[in-house]
């Protein structure tokens, strides 16, 4: 234990690199899986195939090939990126390819009748999209998207590989020095947990917000935030009946095919 004392401010400034690198990686991968996973979900063949050519790529490909050839094959084509833009780009763009398959297939789960009243009330597909689909999408992908979180969060370890000093890298170093595998590990391994516990704890926050908001909190609970196309449509409409429950969305699993 002396020895991580007296590497104290190696650990708090990996720990800190880490943390950066998972926010930021977070950041891009949610961009990247609401953008490609509605190109994805829309029937404008255009949006869809590159979509569906992206989420292939990066789900079918090593994220330390994806960190090899940001770093060290794009410098050959006039790309030269810092290290921690690589870190953050190549997580960022791996994780937000499976979210992209969480967001389609959480589109999908929506009740058709919510489309069938939108069309009924003549609302714009895109209004239809944003304002009726995609909020009780976002109640459906929450707890899949969770596990995208936890796992960039756990991928950080591999930044080093890009000359990145995150945590696993710093504790490496010190356990090189010193020879304490036991201790630094060890402290290694209540780290990852303590961080993904509270991280885990931030998404069911976030999934009973959402439940709250939009009345999505499962059978036997009142519906009283739900937002429906009959909700939504213009004034002076009589509202449509439209189903509320909405059901749950089986997530392809990692590597399956979209």
């Amino acid at each position: 234990m002396d020895a991580l004392l007296n590497f104290r401010p190696l650990l708090q400034s990996g720990f800190v690199t880490t943390l950066i690198v998972t926010v930021l990686g977070a950041l891009v991968a949610l961009i990247i899986a609401f953008l490609v996973g509605v190109a994805r979900y829309s029937k404008n063949r255009i949006l869809s195939i590159p979509a569906g050519i992206f989420i292939e790529v990066f789900r079918g490909t090593s994220l330390i090939v994806q960190m090899f050839w940001l770093f060290y094959v794009l410098p050959f084509f006039g790309i030269d990126l810092p290290p921690m833009v690589t870190a953050v780009i190549a997580l960022g763009f791996n994780e937000g390819a499976y979210a992209a398959e969480i967001v389609r297939s959480a589109l999908a789960a929506v009740p058709k009748g919510q489309n069938e009243a939108s069309i009924a009330l003549s609302l714009s597909p895109r209004r239809t999209l944003w304002r009726i689909k995609m909020p009780q999408a976002i109640a459906i992908m929450l707890p899949s998207l969770g596990n995208v979180l936890f796992d960039l969060f756990k991928n950080t370890s591999l930044v080093s590989l890009v000359t990145v000093v995150e945590l696993t890298f710093a504790a490496q170093q010190i356990r090189t020095s010193t020879g304490q595998t036991l201790a630094v590990y060890g402290f290694l391994l209540v780290v990852y947990f303590v961080v993904s516990l509270l991280l885990g704890r931030l998404v069911a926050l976030a999934e009973r917000v959402v439940s709250r908001r939009f009345g999505t909190g499962g059978p036997g609970r009142r519906s009283t935030g739900r937002r429906t196309a009959a909700a939504a449509g213009p004034a002076g409409v009589s509202p449509v009946s439209v189903p509320a429950q909405v059901s749950s969305v089986s997530v392809p699993a990692r590597g399956g095919v979209s």
